[in-house]
């Protein structure tokens, strides 16, 4: 399976970005997907995660009320939406699915990457 992000760029401190992260290879709605970021000089870090049946998500402590993680089966695409947006979040996003099963929180949790979208939350 191919993952495809894009939607990153340089924003102010609140404002808002729609990440998307398009799929390929295989058929989509059979795998869950996720949100991770990298921050320069940090490890990668769970961001929100969404099941394969759109019935479940989980989203981290750091990014609850003000991202929001969903999918679009028909269109093969999960999207993040951000809002109040800060300048800790800038970060390299990278998009993730993985097989049925616990929304993990871990990057080892998760079989297959996209190649990353930089976001940048200027003060």
């Amino acid at each position: 399976v191919q993952l495809q992000a894009s939607g990153g760029g340089l924003v102010q401190a609140g404002g808002s970005l729609r990440l998307s992260c398009a799929v390929s290879g295989r058929t989509f709605s059979s795998y869950d997907m996720g949100w991770f970021r990298q921050a320069p000089g940090k490890e990668r870090e769970f961001v929100a995660a969404i099941s394969w049946s759109d019935t479940s998500t989980n989203h981290a402590d750091s990014v609850k009320g003000r991202f929001t993680i969903s999918r679009d089966n028909a269109k093969n695409t999960v999207y993040l939406q951000m809002s109040s947006l800060k300048p800790e979040d800038t970060a390299v996003y990278y998009c993730a699915a993985k097989t049925p099963g616990p929304l993990y929180t871990i990057v080892a949790g998760w079989c297959y990457w996209g190649q990353g979208t930089l976001v940048t939350v200027s003060s």
